[in-house]
């Protein structure tokens, strides 16, 4: 519980959870037999997306801008922010203004993932350590994400913003797929859009 607390550390100096309904992390999470992935649309000062993935007991966390896309030929920048708890994946509501990130979030996609990362002679590499390394891959399985996707790390040092890579594996598609208009988007867990939630959220 310690290792736990410490990783969520920054997560907690940076919330007044007498005003946010955001979870504290208190709360005790019990691990399924795949690790977790939810992926949230955030409508805070800037639009983005957040994507986190279950490593250990917090949910490993990058904002994406424009979001995880299912065209391989897209690169997606992936900027890392604190460490989540777990309960943050059925997060979804208002965070009050003035508030750290304050904003309407909704669950876009959730789901399992499963590790992939290997060395350089196929063995697996334990997951927490491909982050480590700066690279690492998995395989998604949510209500609107599947398939293999990779973050690789591009940049990242002492005197520089440390950023990624989200990127879908697989051949190259012309298609027209990607990513949605984040405002027409709908919520895996209510249906609700972003517009939805907030207007949901005044009449409270």
């Amino acid at each position: 519980m310690a290792a736990e607390e410490d990783r969520l550390r920054t997560y907690r100096g940076k919330r007044d959870f007498e005003r946010t309904r955001e979870p504290s992390g208190q709360a005790a999470r019990t691990r399924g037999e795949r690790p977790r992935f939810v992926v949230q649309i955030h409508d805070a000062r800037r639009m983005h997306f957040d994507f986190r993935l279950q490593v250990d007991d917090v949910l490993k966390s990058w904002s994406v801008p424009k979001g995880p896309s299912t065209d391989p030929g897209d690169k997606r920048l992936a900027v890392p922010t604190e460490d989540h708890p777990l309960e943050y994946e059925d997060f979804e509501g208002v965070i009050p203004k003035g508030e750290y990130g304050g904003g309407t979030v909704i669950v876009w996609d959730h789901g399992t993932y499963e590790p992939l990362s290997h060395d350089r002679r196929g063995r697996p590499v334990d997951f927490a350590e491909s982050l480590e390394r700066g690279h690492a891959t998995f395989r998604l399985h949510g209500a609107k994400l599947h398939g293999e996707y990779a973050l690789n790390r591009f940049r990242g040092g002492a005197d520089e913003e440390e950023a990624w890579l989200l990127v879908r594996k697989g051949p190259a598609r012309s298609d027209g797929h990607g990513t949605p208009d984040p405002r027409r988007a709908r919520s895996v867990r209510s249906g609700r859009t972003l517009a939805q939630v907030a207007a949901a959220a005044g009449r409270e």
